[in-house]
């Protein structure tokens, strides 16, 4: 199976507009059952900034990324008949995403880190970095946190997180998932979702007052 390359999408006469308004999951029930390959290109199309951009944050190294991101779309067409009709795409693909990307850092022994200078949206040169966007309280995403002038000790505080603390803050902050969408992710209750998410505003509040 070919996986669809970063701006490859599909040029035939079914991606007029009615094609191009089906959902993620019409999308992937109809790639299910036809096998028909510019539906499969359009669910990449439709996921490649978003997630490149998640996997490029979680991971911290480009090309890894990159390769975690094709790996992903392999095991979504390798595993599409396990995708249950009634569910939604988009947490199903990032708890693919996400254990894919677990499997390579282990793979390759290495820590995976996140810059936080690095701009909330890469494709936006204007955009803030997001420990200028990290919330004080979780349901104020847009409040700020931490200055410009501790960027050094955010970076420490975040990266000094476990992994299952670190993964809730990349899920409900940086892909504004909701706490169940993260929950379904992470195959845990939406309440350890909200509890970890707490944790780790509190670690980083803790680290960032001690520095």
């Amino acid at each position: 199976m070919a996986i669809a390359t970063k701006h490859e999408i599909p040029t035939t006469e079914t991606t007029c507009s009615p094609l191009l308004e089906w959902s993620d999951e019409q999308l992937l029930l109809e790639y299910r059952l036809s096998g028909k390959q510019q539906l499969f290109a359009l669910l990449v199309h439709r996921y490649e900034r978003e997630l490149f951009s998640y996997l490029h944050r979680y991971l911290g190294d480009v090309q890894l990324a990159e390769d975690t991101f094709q790996t992903t779309f392999l095991h979504v067409h390798l595993k599409r008949d396990q995708f249950e009709a009634g569910r939604k795409v988009r947490p199903w693909l990032y708890r693919i995403a996400t254990n894919r990307a677990i499997d390579n850092l282990r793979r390759r022994r290495r820590r995976a880190t996140v810059s936080l200078n690095a701009p909330s949206d890469p494709s936006d040169p204007d955009s803030c970095a997001w420990v200028d966007l990290v919330p004080g309280d979780c349901q104020s995403p847009d409040s700020r946190l931490i200055q410009e002038e501790k960027h050094g000790a955010s970076i420490q505080a975040l990266n000094s997180l476990s992994e299952h603390l670190r993964q809730v803050v990349m899920l409900v902050f940086f892909q504004s998932m909701k706490y169940r969408e993260a929950a379904e992710v992470l195959s845990i209750p939406v309440g350890t979702v909200k509890s970890r998410m707490h944790t780790a505003l509190s670690r980083i509040q803790e680290r960032m007052t001690k520095k």
